[in-house]
């Protein structure tokens, strides 16, 4: 069983034949696979490279079935990358495998993870330590490693303040916990009362309501350091000017692809800000994570498990906003 899209905004959920190796691929029984708001944007067709049929799903955790690459045996947990990679051009050689010159998206060019089995190349795979729950390695590769590589590259330093928008979803509630964990303060953005309670958990302090610059000035000494934007458009003012002098926004997220910004050049420059996108992982983040992870525990957030059959219970679970964590699914 698995969920095939066949066409921009239309999918099946049917079974489809054993997947058979070649030199070098893997066959991973998939245990967990998460829903990302990016498979709700490919189902809409913002990603102009989909191919269909193709099964959907990027997200996944399981166990090797199968194996035609000596890295992996029978029974080991893995975890895939975004990207089916070569693990021989230049970028993979140099552990960039996000810019791998090769590379096709799980779920958009080849066979995703909302199945039961799934093929990929071992070059994609990362073992699972033993200290790291099914949960948790889910959410690792797109979540977690990917705000982890996107910290690197802006050179999160301890004691440093860090602001997360869409604190309550999938992508936030575990941009706190990371943040955190990797020393810094860390503030949740969130538009309910309700989700406060719960992110207070998690947080250092919680922020309630859309208009946040203010308050953040007034209490964080003029700015904070980052700011993670898993929002988009209708938070990204409010962030910039949240940030102090010098300060680094992070870019994750954009919940309204329609929607463009119009970015003051000006204020940009003389406040001396950098602004970053960041959309993925390499292998080397992943394992560095599982590394932190075990220092400093990590809870997976989970909003609701659903089985396969049910994808689009799940599916809606996710455009409405109402949750706090991920959706999984359960082959």
């Amino acid at each position: 069983m698995a969920v095939v899209v066949t066409s921009k905004g239309r999918f099946e959920i049917r079974d489809i034949p054993m997947p058979s190796l070649n030199a070098g691929e893997v066959l991973v029984r998939i245990r967990y696979a998460a829903l990302c708001y990016r498979d709700l944007l490919q189902l809409r067709g913002y990603y102009p490279r989909m191919r269909y049929p193709v099964v959907l799903g990027h997200e996944a955790v399981g166990v090797v079935e199968e194996s035609r690459d000596p890295r992996f045996s029978r029974g080991d947990r893995v975890v895939p990358i975004l990207h089916s990679i070569d693990g021989t051009c230049d970028m993979c050689l140099r552990g960039e495998e996000v810019y791998c010159r090769n590379r096709l998206s799980f779920g958009e060019e080849v066979d995703g993870f909302f199945a039961e089995y799934a093929r990929v190349t071992g070059n994609s795979l990362v073992k699972v330590p033993d200290w790291v729950s099914d949960e948790l390695a889910v959410l690792t590769p797109c979540v977690l490693a990917m705000l982890y590589r996107g910290f690197r590259r802006i050179n999160l330093n301890m004691g440093e303040t860090v602001l997360v928008t869409g604190a309550s979803g999938g992508v936030g509630v575990h941009a706190v916990q990371l943040a955190r964990a990797m020393g810094a303060r860390v503030i949740a953005v969130t538009r309910s009362e309700e989700k406060a309670k719960v992110l207070g958990k998690f947080a250092d302090d919680v922020i309630v309501g859309s208009g946040f610059s203010e308050e953040v000035k007034r209490r964080f000494n003029g700015g904070v350091d980052v700011v993670v934007e898993a929002v988009g458009t209708p938070t990204i003012s409010e962030s910039i000017r949240s940030l102090r002098a010098g300060g680094r926004l992070l870019l994750i997220g954009n919940v309204n692809p329609d929607e463009t910004y119009q970015l003051r050049l000006g204020y940009a420059i003389l406040k001396d800000i950098m602004i970053l996108g960041n959309a993925a992982a390499n292998r080397g983040d992943v394992a560095s994570v599982f590394g932190i992870i075990k220092a400093r525990p990590i809870e997976p957030v989970v909003a609701a498990k659903y089985p396969l059959r049910e994808f689009a219970e799940a599916l809606r679970m996710l455009e409405s906003g109402s949750r706090i964590g991920k959706v999984l699914l359960v082959p």
